[in-house]
């Protein structure tokens, strides 16, 4: 599966702007303040580094906490500064970070444990208490785990470990559902539980990591779990291995990156601000329902006008798009501040001429994280003999299986609410769009390998345009992620909009 690179971050080599004064009125030449000259020698001044670290506090606090927009610059560009530093100050801000994100957040984790906590009547802990020492529990083990790769690199945890995490997974959701597990001892699973679900997609690629010949050292191995930059579900940066190869090397380059990291951040902005402007349009001025109003109504037997309907499916799209873009451009810019010179996260979108171009460019670290934990180890393992197979299988085995499983386990708290069996239930339309999707990037994948290119005319980039957004959109009706409506529910409504219904 190709990877895209959606943009040069950092070149010391970059060309300079500053001798072409026809081109100065241009936008893109006065945007491209990392490319100019002037501005490369003032990023490297005490003056320039202060100013990029006010503009990088001012624009992440527009998405994160105020006490974490200043701790995360700060630790980036603290890091960049001091090399020699640099494995202290990375491990001490993600954990700091990780463990305040426990206390000063509102986010996922606290919410599930809190959910149990309600359910087991009489219990007054906190939830922060017990997410505060779940999270030491896999710092700890963590550790342990990176350290018995190292010493023992034919275990299975070494060979396989995704699978090995994903059953340790699977066994805290059997014993926190167990009925015989109740009380305190239940709320203690349940917040290991959801405390680890995120680094099951951190820990693997740091025990990859274990067999590269440029090994990390293991206190920067630590550091670059969940990084203080990336407090998602999803490695953003892929881990140390990508991250020793894109660290800025000089001070010219370092410059540049952090120049290109404040553009991004200020995109990140841009992007909210169109977010926020598509749904103010689509709710005050066009009066368009949300798609879950529209499903609802269609449901009711009061559908709203077809081209209402269409219209709240596309503003969905545009808004989910959005946010994807805007998050993946922060944790980015961020990560750049520390040095590392990474490819952006969303790449124009809108120029995707294939369904596999659309998988590359829309959500990359995403795509990434699913072509080496799922598309690689199938890829080198099965059909060997059948090329075209092997490769649909590995495809459809990254988009369609690990794209179900990362989004099963990213809603983990639905089967303290529902139970297993109903959160399963309440996930088939999701699975079902994975299906489909898999199988469309994959038939995709196999028509680029045998020579077939998308059309290359006026006429041709239009018709590729329309089937890969048309596709998106369409499809969309079954992954919005809402847990609302079942797939037969989902399938109705959009025969709707083709007016079968």
């Amino acid at each position: 599966m190709s990877a895209i690179t959606p943009s040069t971050v950092g070149s010391p080599s970059a060309k300079t702007l500053d001798s072409s004064p026809a081109s100065r009125f241009q936008l893109r030449t006065f945007l491209a303040i990392d490319e100019r000259d002037a501005f490369i020698r003032m990023a490297q001044t005490a003056t320039g580094k202060f100013l990029i670290f006010v503009a990088a506090v001012l624009a992440t606090t527009t998405l994160l906490p105020w006490w974490e927009s200043a701790l995360v610059v700060s630790a980036a560009m603290a890091a960049a500064q001091l090399p020699k530093l640099r494995t202290p100050i990375l491990f001490t801000a993600t954990w700091v970070a990780a463990f305040l994100e426990m206390s000063l957040a509102q986010n996922h984790i606290l919410t599930d444990i809190n959910v149990v906590l309600q359910q087991e009547k009489g219990l007054t802990w906190s939830a922060t208490v017990l997410a505060s020492s779940a999270l030491l529990v896999v710092m700890f083990g963590s550790w342990l785990a990176l350290s018995a790769t190292r010493r023992h690199p034919q275990s299975l945890l070494a060979r396989r470990p995704l699978v090995t995490l994903l059953l340790l997974e699977v066994v805290l959701i059997g014993l926190s559902a167990s009925p015989v597990t109740h009380g305190l001892m239940r709320a203690m699973l349940w917040s290991l539980l959801v405390v680890l679900t995120p680094y099951v997609w951190f820990l693997p690629l740091a025990i990859m990591d274990q067999r590269s010949r440029e090994l990390s050292p293991p206190g920067l191995q630590m550091a670059l779990l969940r990084p203080f930059w990336s407090p998602a579900y999803l490695p953003f940066g892929k881990g140390a291995a990508l991250l020793r190869k894109t660290l800025a090397k000089t001070p010219r380059d370092l410059s540049i990156t952090q120049l290109k990291a404040l553009k991004l951040l200020v995109w990140s902005n841009v992007l909210l601000g169109m977010q926020a402007t598509i749904e103010w349009l689509g709710e005050h001025l066009l009066k368009i329902p949300s798609l879950q109003e529209a499903i609802d109504a269609f449901l009711n037997g009061h559908a709203h006008p077809m081209a209402s309907r269409w219209l709240a499916l596309i503003l969905e799209v545009a808004t989910y798009s959005l946010n994807i873009a805007l998050w993946a451009a922060l944790f980015i810019g961020i990560a750049r501040l520390a040095g590392y010179r990474l490819p952006r996260g969303s790449w124009r979108p809108l120029q995707s001429r294939t369904l596999m171009d659309y998988f590359n460019r829309f959500h990359y670290y995403f795509k990434e994280l699913l072509v080496d934990l799922f598309f690689m180890p199938t890829f080198f393992t099965l059909f060997k003999r059948h090329p075209r197979l092997r490769m649909f299988f590995a495809t459809f085995m990254a988009a369609g299986v690990g794209n179900a499983i990362w989004h099963f386990f990213y809603d983990i708290r639905l089967v303290a609410t529902m139970g297993l069996a109903n959160a399963l239930e309440t996930y088939t339309s999701y699975a079902f769009y994975c299906v489909v999707l898999a199988t469309g990037i994959g038939l995709s994948q196999v028509r680029a390998n045998r020579g077939i290119r998308p059309p290359s005319t006026p006429l041709g980039r239009a018709y590729s345009f329309l089937f890969v957004w048309s596709f998106v959109v369409c499809l969309h009706v079954f992954g919005d992620g809402s847990r609302n409506h079942t797939l037969n529910e989902r399938g109705r409504f959009l025969a709707s909009l083709f007016g079968v219904f």
